[in-house]
């Protein structure tokens, strides 16, 4: 007898549970961009890889909301026969819940998978929303891997900069003037920052899955997996209180009588606001404040990431040398380059950097239409080969033992045409329009965002994702809280912040152009910031309609390869080094 598919196996639980439906979010306990396997439910349920969704199963129907990412790649992953497809900002969930379904209707969540901000707005809808009490896939997942159990190594403090007794104190002094008993971390880069230590739980994200109680004296329980810690010196043992990770809940029953509890109310499970409030305490909702602290970087970590960046700029330059030897003349031969041979080749010249432990996330090296998809990664299936004839897009970066890079090119090895040219001109002015910018300190990313939009807006034209987010020190690509977007965040920008700038533009099924550079938020004058390059990579100009550019422009471009080429010349292989020269020449050698 055939196995029931997973979405009908779900189904036959939300019939068994005597529900209407059951919420299926791309989450874990941690909030996870990147889940491990054990936790992706959404993708066991629908195929869908991409980082951000959430499914709805119903008795008759299932639908799948994702951002605008992922609105061409969802279309190519998922049985659209099974799934109707939406918007997950546009058109979310609650709205179409309360547009769609019968007021009363019972849907069923996770309580360790939804954070407070979500369980808000969901139960301001007509429909009953039934926490689950046990989970519904280990009774259809029967093929589930195990959850991850990586080891844990210590950040010493010579990278960090700052020790962990130190970084205690801080918190706890935040606590006390916040009226807070203890807080509840349940963001693991956060648990990484404040205990100097780094884990490996998941490829490319040096975090260990754990959740940890601060008190306002300082003192730190933290629940994690036994053997996860098996390395860890008695140094660092001998300050904390450990327990395993199924005690963090009852833990915080017992100790939540009469007492303050600071929930970050946009990424703890809303089973902690339950645990608390229903054995006699309060919660005080508030940004984690580990989050801003951890994003306002010290010398250390800032001399780290500028080390950093000049490993992965030298292993960028031999790559891109290598590429345009290699490209226009396997071609010729007829045994093209192709995506994945380009990232595995990319991957080779990284792991030569003396400082390189892992990549910092899965390659997107897209040829063609497929870099019309801003998160694609390539396959044996899509695999295509990069040619003189298309644009080839690589967005990649690294983990280095002092800091993580991240960075995007779009490349051409042949004739370009004018509307490639025109759109690649738009990108790269929006991009240069942040370098040449100088903002208060303070100010918001949604109010810089714009201006990274300003040229292709007058081409009537607009990339669906954010121009910039924050980088973590040797751990996270995606750093909270601040954000570069349209959307409005509240989190300023001042000096010592790590952000990446990245405008783009996707035309569906033809190609896709990013730039991306990421920066150090410095202090340009007395209450001013500017944003200072730390990618040291050139910039294909060959794609450039130039008489579109300022001489501002012109001459950031120009300061900007004579600093890429001073930098990197040392480093590089020598083979490489005439390419370098020759791609960071002044604008008026390049533009013949």
């Amino acid at each position: 007898m055939q196995s029931p598919s997973p979405l009908q196996a779900l189904r036959d639980q939300v019939v068994a549970l005597e529900l209407d439906g059951i919420i299926v979010p791309r989450a874990d306990a941690h909030q996870s961009e990147n889940c491990a396997p054990h936790d992706n439910k959404l993708q066991w349920l629908t195929g869908f890889t991409g980082s951000a969704g959430m499914a709805l199963v119903l008795r008759d129907k299932a639908l799948l909301f994702v951002d605008g990412r992922y609105q061409v790649q969802v279309r190519n992953e998922v049985d659209l026969s099974a799934f109707d497809i939406h918007h997950l900002h546009n058109e979310p969930l609650d709205q179409w819940l309360n547009a769609s379904l019968p007021a009363g209707s019972r849907i069923g969540f996770e309580p360790l998978l939804m954070v407070n901000s979500q369980y808000q707005a969901l139960s301001a809808t007509h429909c009953r929303l039934i926490a689950l009490t046990t989970d519904p896939f280990d009774a259809i997942w029967h093929d589930r891997p195990a959850a991850p159990c990586g080891a844990i190594r210590e950040m010493p403090v010579a990278i960090s900069g700052e020790s962990s007794a130190d970084k205690r104190a801080r918190v706890a002094r935040v606590l006390a003037e916040k009226g807070a008993d203890f807080l509840a971390i349940t963001l693991p880069d956060n648990i990484a920052w404040l205990l100097n230590i780094r884990g490996s739980d998941i490829e490319m994200n040096p975090v260990a899955h754990s959740f940890a109680l601060l008190s306002r004296d300082g003192e730190v329980e933290w629940f994690v997996a036994p053997p996860k810690t098996a390395t860890l010196s008695a140094a660092l043992i001998s300050t904390l209180t450990l327990n395993d990770v199924d005690a963090f809940l009852p833990r915080c029953q017992q100790v939540a009588a009469g007492k303050k509890i600071l929930l970050d109310g946009d990424f703890a499970p809303v089973a902690l606001r339950f645990a608390i409030e229903q054995h006699g305490g309060e919660v005080l909702w508030g940004a984690d404040p580990i989050t801003f602290i951890k994003a306002h970087k010290n010398a250390v970590e800032l001399a780290g990431y500028r080390e950093s960046h000049q490993q992965d700029g030298a292993a960028w330059v031999n790559f891109l040398a290598w590429l345009a030897q290699e490209v226009p003349a396997r071609e010729a031969a007829g045994n093209p380059v192709t995506e994945l041979e380009a990232q595995q080749k990319q991957l080779e010249f990284r792991q030569r950097q003396p400082g390189f432990i892992e990549q910092s996330f899965s390659t997107i090296s897209a040829s063609a239409s497929n870099a019309a998809m801003c998160h694609y990664h390539s396959s044996e299936k899509t695999n295509l080969p990069i040619t003189r004839a298309h644009l080839y897009l690589n967005d990649s970066g690294g983990q280095y033992q002092n800091g993580t890079t991240d960075a995007t090119r779009t490349l051409s090895f042949g004739p370009v045409d004018p509307q490639q040219r025109l759109h690649y001109t738009a990108v790269l002015k929006g991009f240069l329009s942040m370098f040449t910018l100088q903002f208060p300190s303070g100010t918001h990313g949604h109010q810089l965002d714009a201006f990274a939009r300003r040229a292709l807006w007058d081409l009537g034209l607009d990339f669906d994702h954010g121009t910039g987010h924050g980088v973590g020190h040797q751990l996270l690509i995606h750093e909270q809280p601040q954000r570069i977007a349209k959307k409005v965040n509240p989190w300023p920008l001042s000096a010592g912040n790590i952000m990446t700038i990245e405008p783009g533009y996707y035309l569906a099924d033809r190609y896709g152009i990013r730039i991306e550079n990421q920066v150090e938020v410095v202090e340009s004058q007395p209450g001013f910031c500017r944003f200072a390059s730390l990618t040291l990579i050139p910039i294909d100009l060959s794609l450039v309609e130039w008489n579109l550019l300022s001489e501002q422009e012109q001459q950031w471009l120009d300061d900007y390869h004579q600093q890429v080429r001073d930098t990197l010349s040392p480093r590089v292989d020598s083979e490489a080094r005439p390419w370098l020269f020759a791609a960071t020449a002044p604008l008026r050698v390049q533009a013949g």
